[in-house]
């Protein structure tokens, strides 16, 4: 005879099943890409080792987005988006050889990888499925009727819109895609290119800034603040005007194409939203 009613298990939608384990491959297929294309790189030079190692960190980013996913958390659609996109620039920059053209085990696996990122995006953005179950947001301490309790915030700020959101996640890699090709820049100045010293520090303290700059910005973006939407297109461009110089400079005309067009498409992605939510 019971004496207690159990616990009844609330399963989970296939939907949301399937993009778990749909992330788990995309994380098992980052590592394998990135080590196939080091492994038929002509050359394993330090800028391509630095390359690799920060696109396979991507992986444990795919296993926290299936933590945020099993608990259903609002803020795994957008880590998705970016995660993804990052991904396929990480990975796709690798792909082609300063001579030469690429491996076919190298493309094959890259075009593997980003069917995996697109699925990823599309499960997360068109299932219904998955779109009910992403609703919860971060617990903190709250302060209601002289009680402090721990439970879940609900942002205060009206829902911003698709447009919006796509020019923070795009703003978001500006730092990463300038801390990269900084730490491939030091190649060089171990070599002797002691003159770049002071434009190393100088690529690497604007990597980090800015950083704190888009946070600023898009966290008053979403409140609707029109100065925030200035601020954005004035980094943006602050961002172009050093990133690319210095990759030219001190990568040459392969890095400038490595590094400088993912961020330069990041910046037309960031831009072109902007312009599409203008009042």
């Amino acid at each position: 005879m019971r004496t207690a009613v159990e616990p009844v298990e609330v399963r989970r939608p296939s939907a949301v099943r399937a993009l778990t384990t749909l992330l788990a491959v995309t994380a098992a297929a980052t590592v394998a890409v990135e080590l196939l294309n080091y492994w038929y790189a002509p050359e394993q030079e330090f800028g391509l080792a630095v390359r690799t190692g920060w696109a396979m960190l991507r992986s444990l980013g795919f296993v926290l987005l299936i933590g945020q996913v099993n608990k259903g958390r609002v803020g795994a659609r957008p880590f998705g988006l970016i995660l993804a996109v990052t991904t396929i620039f990480a990975v796709g920059r690798l792909i082609v050889p300063r001579e030469g053209v690429p491996a076919l085990p190298g493309l094959l696996g890259f075009a593997a990888l980003t069917a995996l990122c697109v699925a990823v995006v599309v499960l997360l953005y068109r299932s219904d499925a998955v779109r009910a179950h992403l609703v919860r947001h971060r617990k903190g301490l709250v302060v209601e009727g002289g009680t402090i309790s721990w439970r879940e915030v609900v942002p205060k700020r009206p829902q911003a819109n698709g447009w919006l959101l796509t020019a923070r996640v795009a703003a978001f890699t500006y730092s990463p895609l300038m801390l990269v090709p900084a730490l491939v820049a030091t190649g060089s100045v171990l070599d002797g290119r002691i003159a770049a010293v002071p434009a190393l520090f100088l690529w690497f303290g604007a990597g980090i800034a800015v950083s704190y700059a888009v946070l600023f910005c898009t966290a008053f973006l979403l409140r609707g603040r029109g100065w925030a939407r200035r601020a954005l297109v004035v980094v943006t461009l602050g961002v172009l005007a050093l990133d690319l110089p210095l990759c030219w400079w001190l990568l040459g005309v392969d890095g400038l194409i490595r590094d400088g067009a993912p961020l330069l498409t990041a910046a037309a992605l960031t831009l072109y939203s902007l312009h599409r939510t203008t009042p």
